[in-house]
């Protein structure tokens, strides 16, 4: 590179008071000095802005918005990509950390490939080095191989650039709205897959992983949404074969759910969330 290349980091924050010292801290000990780093409280009621500004009267690298209305997890993560003055953006939530080298691999293998404006680890495909995947590519190995794309904002990087000329992500899938946004980024981007991880992802109770009830109609919704909305490279068997799975696999997981919780109002209410009917149970079971 003969120039050095800026990459925001962007940070956001609701109640991470305990873990948001050792995500800043990770951030500010990366082998590439290039970066600024971006955190976005979403109205915290507890010592997480207080802690990030600490950060920020020390190091001019960082950088601290406080929302004046809570946003949710990923508007808040829109509006952290809107302050972003770098190339690349990538997410370190405020409750990970990033590996002292995770910034200057992932600049250095997206620099060799300028035409994609998206890449994310693929470090569980065992790979040996970068795989540069062209749109096709990259959908029909994810549909009909290794649905590699399921990966959160964290694992990825990106071309603000190409971030915002796909319209950020989209809000209306809960904790599915990655998932939608990768498909989409893969229809109008060739894809690298870097070959390690670069992030620590931390597991504790407050994450909306942990949400498998919101979960359990919104990955029935953004699926379906995407087949019938992106210009994915598909052929009409092939999405009509996606959208008969989705829909069997909801009629699994929707039984799976009330079997196991015998709460019948919530039970309705992800059924009514997924506007799912009766037909697509038909079609789903029985391949209708």
């Amino acid at each position: 590179m003969s120039q050095p290349v800026l990459v925001s980091v962007l940070m956001t924050a609701y109640n991470r008071q305990a873990f948001i010292a050792e995500a800043v801290e990770s951030v500010l000990a990366s082998t590439y000095p290039h970066f600024e780093l971006i955190i976005v409280d979403d109205g915290s009621r507890d010592d997480t802005v207080s802690i990030a500004q600490s950060y920020a009267a020390k190091d001019s690298r960082v950088k601290v918005y406080i929302n004046e209305q809570n946003l949710g997890d990923y508007k808040n993560r829109n509006k952290a990509a809107s302050y972003a003055s770098g190339t690349y953006i990538m997410y370190v939530d405020s409750d990970d950390t990033i590996f002292p080298d995770g910034i200057e691999r992932c600049v250095h293998v997206m620099e060799q490939y300028p035409q994609s404006g998206f890449g994310m680890t693929g470090a569980k495909l065992n790979l040996k080095q970068p795989l540069f995947l062209n749109s096709e590519e990259a959908i029909q190995n994810h549909f009909f191989k290794e649905p590699f794309l399921m990966v959160g904002p964290g694992g990825t990087i990106q071309r603000k650039q190409f971030f915002e000329q796909i319209k950020q992500y989209p809000v209306k899938y809960g904790p599915a709205n990655d998932m939608y946004h990768h498909l989409k980024a893969a229809c109008f981007s060739p894809v690298v897959l870097l070959p390690f991880e670069f992030i620590y992802y931390r597991r504790h109770e407050g994450q909306e992983i942990n949400n498998q009830y919101s979960y359990l109609y919104n990955n029935y919704n953004y699926l379906r949404d995407a087949v019938m909305e992106l210009p994915l490279p598909l052929s009409s068997s092939e999405k009509k074969w996606i959208l008969k799975k989705n829909k069997r696999r909801f009629v699994t997981n929707i039984i799976s759910y009330f079997t196991t919780t015998f709460d019948l109002k919530k039970t309705f209410g992800a059924i009514r969330a997924a506007h799912f009917s009766f037909r697509n149970a038909l079609e789903g079971i029985f391949q209708v």
